[in-house]
């Protein structure tokens, strides 16, 4: 593997994770809404189960997957129906008025749970390993070294804990703080429609 290979990557796996995506709304709303140690706890299982899906394509355990047709779809109605709840609490956000909201959004739940929803939010997505594998086989011929896809796959990883790590240190600065607290309810309402959306194409997707 060269290291334009690498870069090819590279570069298509930041386009990919850096684009907005359900993951990465979830982690703004977690950092402008209840701080940085919830975005970052959001983020951080996002990763896990990112790192788990990638070597999961890296490992050609994927193959699995399309053996086993009926898990894939019991992970897609999961996910799928996961996102419809959160848009469905999106969406009950937008709707309450800031004064009866201001308790619970001073008052953030233990980082464990946003742990919990970053890693059910990539675990009902089974089409990551394609993700994964479409990336991968950009620069990484059949022929590639162990050691040539663990290298990619590292660097992949590492990328990803930049990127996701990164949304939830900006969106929880205080400008994008003050922002938020701003357009509580019109950001709630379109991350309502952005859930719901993703939540139904993945539910009807084949």
């Amino acid at each position: 593997m060269t290291l334009n290979d690498l870069l090819l990557v590279y570069t298509a796996y930041v386009i990919a994770v850096a684009s907005p995506g359900p993951s990465n709304m979830a982690i703004m709303n977690a950092a402008m809404r209840h701080g940085r140690r919830s975005g970052l706890a959001l983020a951080a299982g996002v990763i896990t189960m990112s790192v788990i899906w990638g070597t999961i394509a890296a490992t050609g355990v994927s193959a699995l997957l399309t053996t086993y047709a009926h898990a894939v779809t019991v992970l897609k109605v999961a996910g799928a129906l996961y996102l419809l709840w959160l848009a469905w609490n999106a969406a009950r956000s937008a709707a309450t008025p800031d004064m009866e909201l201001g308790q619970s959004v001073a008052a953030a739940p233990n980082a464990l749970i946003f742990y919990r929803r970053g890693v059910l939010m990539h675990v009902g997505n089974p089409k990551a390993v394609l993700a994964w594998l479409a990336i991968m086989s950009l620069g990484v011929s059949q022929n590639a070294t162990p050691a040539a896809v663990a290298v990619a796959l590292i660097g992949c990883n590492i990328l990803g804990i930049i990127v996701f790590s990164g949304y939830a240190l900006l969106f929880s600065t205080a400008p994008m703080v003050k922002a938020y607290a701003k357009a509580r309810r019109w950001f709630e309402g379109v991350l309502a429609v952005f859930f719901a959306g993703a939540g139904l194409r993945l539910l009807f997707s084949r």
